[in-house]
């Protein structure tokens, strides 16, 4: 069965509001689907500075046929009663059938291809995201009716099984082409990833992305979409970027003979800020379902328990993210 992948790009999303939008996403995906008949498999959701993301697993080529049955007057109800329930249904009296001395409309909806359904809820999902605060921008934004976003919305990649669903909100049309690091995965840029931990197709020995001229990449499909930002210096699974956070401080404080004191909600706050992968050592590619690393026999990131080497910093956060890149 086929996958969705949605991804909304905007500007820097603030981090205080990058959980509540990841959670907000499913929820109006989940009812947009529901109220189209659309049965839904795994959902995912992401996050980084400038992009929210969603997976959806295992949908259906289109929705089944319903047929839906309401209730009307009975035979021989007064004539106002009949005319009310007609006028609601939009039906003649002739389309009623009668069973049992009650009347009853009973209508048939074919079924229609998830594609055309999720070519519907795109806008209506970008709309009604209930964002904290919110803003409007360009020559749209002189009318109080023009689109609403936490920051201008950029770009739309809206894939069903690696075809793209055509939708346009607020002059941004959808596609497949995305965004690597703005920095480290620059216009005409060649970009490789030794080892494993992705499947997909390899090149060269390598798994390669190519960024184009203009600065963006296309993306096949939703099982490929990890692997190409990771490639493109972006961590778009926000658990593994925490677990990154982990790893690169723990290093950190290693190398420098110090010890590090657990400080989860720092560890919380930093996530939100990040989105390259480290630079450093060996690969670690994640995925959705990729385990953890284990935290085992070492603190986590937080203050330090002794004091820095001369021209080593002791600021709490920069500390904290060693390893990693502050997104501009």
């Amino acid at each position: 069965m086929p996958d969705f992948l949605l991804e909304l790009r905007s500007e820097e999303i603030p981090a205080r509001m990058q959980a509540g939008a990841r959670a907000d996403l499913e929820k109006l995906f989940r009812k947009e689907m529901d109220a189209a008949g659309v049965a839904l498999g795994d959902v995912t959701v992401w996050s980084t500075p400038r992009r929210l993301a969603l997976i959806a697993r295992d949908l259906p080529v289109a929705t089944v046929a319903v047929s839906e049955e309401l209730k009307g007057p009975r035979v021989g109800a007064p004539p106002q009663a009949l005319e009310g329930f007609l006028r609601k249904i939009g039906l003649s009296e002739s389309q009623l059938t009668d069973r049992d001395g009650v009347l009853y409309a009973i209508t048939k909806k074919p079924g229609r291809a998830t594609a055309d359904v999720l070519a519907e809820a795109i806008p209506a999902i970008v709309r009604a995201f209930p964002w904290p605060k919110s803003m409007r921008w360009g020559a749209a934004s002189l009318s109080s009716e023009s689109m609403r976003w936490v920051r201008p919305l950029s770009g739309i990649v809206a894939l069903f099984d690696g075809k793209v669903v055509p939708c346009e909100v607020a002059g941004v049309v959808s596609g497949r082409e995305t965004v690597g690091h703005r920095f480290h995965a620059p216009a005409g840029a060649r970009l490789s990833l030794q080892g494993a931990g992705f499947s997909g197709s390899k090149v060269g020995g390598a798994e390669t992305v190519v960024v184009s001229d203009a600065g963006t990449i296309s993306i096949d499909g939703a099982d490929g979409y990890e692997r190409k930002l990771f490639i493109a210096k972006v961590m778009v699974n926000h658990q593994a970027r925490e677990d990154e956070i982990r790893i690169g401080a723990r290093a950190a404080a290693m190398g420098a003979g110090l010890t590090l004191v657990q400080d989860e909600g720092l560890v919380i706050r930093g996530r939100p800020l990040l989105k390259l992968r480290r630079s450093t050592g060996s690969p670690r590619p994640f995925s959705s379902s990729a385990t953890a690393p284990s935290t085992a026999g070492w603190n986590r990131p937080g203050r330090l328990t002794t004091p820095a080497p001369s021209g080593f910093t002791t600021c709490r956060s920069n500390f904290s993210l060693a390893g990693c890149c502050a997104t501009p």
